[in-house]
Order: structure tokens, then sequence, then C-alpha cells
């Protein structure tokens, strides 16, 4: 929301593109035109994902956009292919590789192809972290293109404020995620079962959606069986995690890979010390040992070990963590970074 205002801020009309749901309304409010789209997020399948080329051709034929910006993989991808049929300029937004390039096979493969047939067009390609760079670079997708790494979507230093630490009878740690096994669930819960078998008397969290159509998502059952049995305090949903946050003694993400992540981006604004995995976009967010740990990827064991390292910091050493988060996010991902390199890049295309 922070770029879209601005764009408006600059004269320019902005037309949004996405699924309809509960949050559009917020895109027409704040001035913007809003075309609907068919698209299934939560699947690969090439041939039903063909469609959204020829619906999105027909939206900007329609609505004859001077420049697009895409966002994660299917628009990058499709939106990319319909814009370069109209010889419509594209700046693309790697926010991630997504569960495609998690585990290689087929699927894998496809994507891969798909992205060097699209990424011969936009006029440039924004990455959120220099790892998924690297990764494009290697396989030849990114040859020709030009490039540049973002601080993921960049954060509102003063929207995400840090607050007074908070006074738990326990430890408190806070994982903030769709249910989806990608973001490290399941070792959070081993990891917990771990720390609860040792006798380690912490509080532990989960805030956010069920996401039970998503091929990865996290079945119902298995949910309630970790509420029932006290394992963990699921939160739901929510539309602002800053009280979740401000709650927390720490945030935790022990996700497999991503961008850069936001829920981290939110947590190190708000000053809380970090537990995340060693892989491409939390390293972004988390310097092991100055704003938090890293752990091993898919080591519940790891992870484990990290959070009671974390239970057993003083409060002073806890505090000097969350004061390095807030100090990085100033010096590196204010969301004006972000706005301002997208301002240079369509006023220079439309010169």
């Amino acid at each position: 929301m922070g770029l879209v205002r601005s764009l408006l801020e600059h004269g320019h009309e902005v037309i949004a593109v996405a699924p309809k749901d509960e949050y559009s309304h917020y895109l027409t409010e704040a001035g913007c035109s809003f075309e609907e789209v068919k698209m299934d997020s939560r699947g690969a399948n090439v041939i039903k994902d063909l469609g959204l080329i020829f619906e999105l051709w027909g939206i900007y034929r329609r609505t004859k956009p001077d420049v697009i910006l895409h966002y994660t993989i299917k628009p990058n991808v499709y939106g990319t292919l319909a814009a370069s049929f109209l010889r419509i300029p594209s700046v693309n937004n790697v926010c991630g590789l997504g569960t495609a390039f998690l585990n290689k096979g087929i699927v894998s493969r496809i994507a891969l192809g798909m992205y060097k047939l699209a990424f011969r067009f936009p006029k440039l390609i924004y990455f959120q972290n220099n790892d998924d760079k690297k990764f494009f670079d290697e396989k030849n997708i990114t040859k020709n293109n030009a490039t540049q790494v973002l601080p993921g979507s960049g954060i509102n230093l003063k929207h995400f404020v840090p607050a007074e630490q908070p006074i738990n009878k326990k430890f408190t740690f806070l994982l903030i995620s769709r249910l989806i096994h990608d973001k490290g669930i399941l070792e959070y819960i081993d990891a917990i079962k771990l720390l609860k078998a040792k006798g380690i008397d912490a509080s532990f969290q989960i805030l956010g959606n069920k996401d039970l159509e998503h091929k990865r998502g996290i079945s119902e059952e298995i949910i309630n069986n970790w509420i029932d049995n006290n394992i963990v305090e699921y939160l739901g949903g929510t539309d602002d995690v800053r009280p979740f946050i401000n709650n927390a003694d720490c945030v935790v993400l022990p996700s497999y890979r991503e961008g850069t992540p936001r829920s981290l981006l939110e947590a190190a604004s708000s000053a809380k010390p970090i537990v995340a995995t060693n892989v491409a976009g939390c390293t972004n967010v988390v310097e092991d040992q100055v704003n938090g740990f890293l752990c091993n990827v898919k080591d519940a064991d790891d992870l484990a070990a990290k959070l009671e390292e974390m239970i057993n910091l003083p409060k002073e050493r806890l505090l000097q963590m969350g004061s390095a988060s807030r100090k990085l996010m100033e010096e590196r991902f204010d969301e004006k970074i972000v706005i301002d390199s997208y301002l240079n890049t369509i006023s220079s295309i439309q010169k």
C-alpha cells in the first residue's frame, strides 16, 4: 500500500489486477481502479494456468497501461507473456522461488522453462535477496536482463515501532505464517515437543490463517490435535499483527526458503529478537548472534536448541538483540528505498 499510495500521490493512475477477496476494497478506497482476475495461487497446473495469459491479455488490452508491475510467480510468468504480446513494458518482482523450486522434479523443470521464456521481456527484474538473483543468473534466466536487488517489500518504520518490553509470566515465542508445510510449522511443533519433554515451561504461539486448499497446507485435524493437546496456542488470523508481535519475547520463522519474509521485517522493525532458518531470505533479516539466531533448515533438534538458548539469555541481551533488529531495519529496509526505486524505474520507462 505504501507503493500504491506513492504512485497515486505522484499523479499516476493505478489499476490493481488481482483475485477479488476481502481486502480488495482497500485498493479502491485508496483510489485505484480494480480488475478482478481468476487465478489459483495455491497450485501449479500449467495447462490450467495458461488461461491466465489470455485473461490478463484481455485486461491489459482493454485498460492500456503504460507499464505493468508484476509480483509473485504466476503474474511474473503469465502476465509478462501477456504484456509482451501487446508490447507493454513490464517490471517484475521475484518475491521468492516458491514451492515449485523446493523439490526438484518435473514441476521445477517446467517452472524454469516458463521463467526462461517469460523473462526475456521485462524492462527490469527486481529480486528480494541476492541468493535468488544468483540462482536465476546460474540458470541463465536473467543473463540478458537488467536486474536489481531490493530490501524485500520494505517496511513502514512509522507503522511498526518498538513497544515496551512485555511482562510475560512465561517466555513467549510467536510464529507468524500461513499454516503450510514450507514455513517450517511441523519443525516448530516438533521443537516445542522436545522442549516440553525437557521440562522447559514457555509459551508457543502461531498466528496466521489456515490454508486447507493449498497443496502443502496443514490439515485441520492436525491443527486441532495440537490445540487439544496444548502443544501450541493457535491465535487464528488477524488484520493487525502489531499487538501480537509486541506481546512476544521472540519471533520465530523456520521456513524452508523465502524472498524477504514480511513477518520478520515487521518483527525486526518492532525491535524483537528472532530465530529463523539459515536459508535465503531469512538471512537477509537475521544476523546470527547479532539480532537473533539462525538454525538448520528442517532440523527440529537445532531449532529447539536455538529456542532454548533464546529463553536462557539475560534480559539485557534480549534488549540488545531487539535494538540491533530495529537498527538493521532503519539502515537497510525502510520502504522508502523500495518506493523510490520503483518511481525512478517508471520515470525512466516513460521517457
